[in-house]
């Protein structure tokens, strides 16, 4: 059985310059289209799924209407045994956060809301393209708990340009003041196809490597000292509080991505279905299969790909696992990169700067 569905919900009320994510603008026909095809998708694997965690991403899926949230999540659940569902989570923009939606959603099982603050800082947010500022955004945390959620997760950009460490720093200190459950902080990447990535090309923006390396420094000790374990890189959360859906993806296990351009990982295959909504909606609801990729996921690579991501986590990579791979990490270790913790290779706090280096000896 299949413990781990994601369902992508492309449509957002603005696109952001430096999200690289498969997105659009939303049209009433189009959404409910796409939902009709979600569904009819989401039956054709209702015997192979039995989900131990849900994660509804985007795109923005908060920017559905109460009808259509209703609608696919109890779609959803008409097709799908949920009796084993611990965790369910929605990412959620900030400026799309109302009362009425965040008790709904509770009511029809959602039980861990993803909020993408991205910065308290409302320069900073408009660099970003956002739609919501620093008001709104503590506006729709405090509506969060009020609903009754327990578990939420904000998101925060470094690396912005015109970011201070001062501005990154406050973000820190004021999402630590909600207490969330959660904290992730991302350094900014300049995507292909993204207007970021096109003015970094002309120069009219530039990133700022000694800065980014502070920025990332002062949050692991800020939210460590504040009781936040650093379980992967970019991901912080309180004891017994991270991320079970992301964390089944860092370990290898099996997922299912249900809507246009979601990735699945199920037994020795690897697809990722149509990236345009129309052309997925369309193919799914006449009866034929909407991928554009598909790949073979051998033993080599699975065990590639799970040391890889293991590395990035408080999990390691157990020295039992790390053969093929011994002489880099006895370099990186050298370097201060990595070091040899009782049975497991871990990052040291060098490592977590230059994981993604790290992570090219096992490509």
């Amino acid at each position: 059985m299949i413990e781990h569905l994601y369902v992508h919900i492309p449509f957002c009320p603005n696109i952001c310059p430096y999200c690289a994510f498969y997105k659009e603008s939303a049209g009433r026909e189009r959404v409910e289209r796409c939902l009709d095809a979600i569904l009819t998708e989401a039956s054709l694997w209702s015997d192979r799924l039995r989900p131990k965690t849900l994660f509804l991403g985007g795109g923005t899926p908060s920017a559905l209407s109460p009808a259509q949230l209703e609608r696919l999540l109890k779609g959803l659940a008409e097709s799908i045994d949920f009796s084993c569902l611990t965790e369910s989570t929605i990412e959620m923009n900030p400026a799309t956060v109302a009362p009425d939606k965040a008790e709904l959603l509770l009511s029809l099982g959602i039980n861990r809301a993803s909020m993408g603050v991205q910065s308290w800082d409302d320069d900073v947010l408009k660099t970003l393209g956002r739609t919501h500022d620093s008001g709104k955004a503590a506006e729709s945390f405090r509506i969060l708990r009020s609903a009754g959620f327990q578990n939420l997760s904000i998101d925060l950009i470094f690396g912005v340009p015109g970011q201070s460490i001062d501005s990154w720093k406050t973000s820190l200190e004021r999402s630590l003041g909600l207490a969330p459950e959660h904290l992730s902080a991302y350094g900014l990447t300049y995507e292909e196809d993204t207007e970021f990535f096109r003015l970094l090309g002309r120069g009219e923006m530039a990133s700022d490597e000694g800065l980014e390396a502070d920025q990332f420094e002062l949050a692991a000790e800020l939210l460590g000292n504040a009781g936040y374990l650093q379980y992967e890189v970019s991901n912080y959360a309180l004891p017994g509080r991270e991320s079970a859906h992301n964390s089944a993806y860092w370990s290898g296990k099996d997922y299912l991505g249900l809507g246009p351009s979601a990735f699945s990982t199920v037994g020795e295959l690897r697809w990722r279905n149509i990236r345009e909504t129309g052309i997925y909606s369309d193919t799914t609801l006449a009866g034929r299969t909407a991928l554009d990729f598909e790949e073979e996921v051998t033993a080599t690579l699975r065990a590639r790909e799970r040391a890889a991501f293991g590395m990035r986590t408080i999990r390691g990579l157990p020295l039992a696992e790390s053969s093929p791979w011994v002489s880099d990490l006895q370099d990186l270790s050298t370097k201060g990169l990595v070091t040899l913790s009782e049975d497991r290779w871990m990052l040291t706090p060098r490592g977590r700067l230059l994981a993604d280096t790290v992570a090219e000896i096992f490509v």
